[in-house]
């Protein structure tokens, strides 16, 4: 489980963050068709470093909402389901092994440190599959996803996005970033 490097939300803001929750929530009912939101709710209250991820989430543009429950787990999955990849969270690299081999024109930051700064995990390719049959997302931009380590151990990472009605996964150096690629992050509550 990760850990946020969590601040603490005013009364203000996690009331706000509830209420632009649970706004999103009852507009998008075909994402999570059948699940309660005073239970998912409850489970927010109680926790304050989710209501933080979720404020994250939300504050970089990723308007999260819940996209479905894990049994399994017993827990709720709230994603990014902005239309594009976050805008607060895009030229990025992938990770810090990526940014640190960089010589020059670096980003600023890296998906996997900004993922674990928010106390969220970077969607892997079959979720980011599952979420784009909820809607259509990134047609103009693309996502980086969670990178299999033999991948990773070469030098490359991967990211998806959708064109021509079709999603698409690809690769590249980890170290490229671009004003058009971000990624999305899941949070299990």
């Amino acid at each position: 489980m990760l850990v946020a490097k969590s601040g603490k939300l005013t009364d203000k803001q996690t009331d706000g963050l509830l209420q632009s929750l649970k706004d999103r929530f009852d507009r998008n009912m075909p994402r999570h068709s059948g699940l309660p939101w005073p239970k998912i709710e409850s489970r927010l209250v109680v926790k304050p470093e989710n209501l933080w991820s979720l404020y994250e989430m939300d504050r970089t543009g990723g308007e999260p909402d819940v996209i479905g429950y894990d049994k399994s787990a017993d827990v709720y999955l709230f994603c990014d389901c902005s239309a594009e990849s976050p805008a607060g969270r895009r030229s990025v690299c992938y990770d810090q092994a990526a940014l640190d081999s960089r010589k020059e024109n670096k980003p600023k930051h890296s998906a996997i440190a900004m993922s674990e700064d928010m106390g969220i995990e970077l969607l892997t390719e079959e979720e980011y599959r599952s979420l784009q049959k909820l809607g259509v997302f990134d047609t103009k931009t693309s996502s980086w996803v969670r990178t299999p380590s033999d991948i990773r151990h070469l030098g490359g990472a991967i990211f998806c996005d959708r064109r021509y009605g079709k999603v698409f996964t690809y690769h590249n150096g980890a170290d490229s970033y671009f004003a058009a690629r971000g990624f999305r992050g899941i949070l299990k509550v």
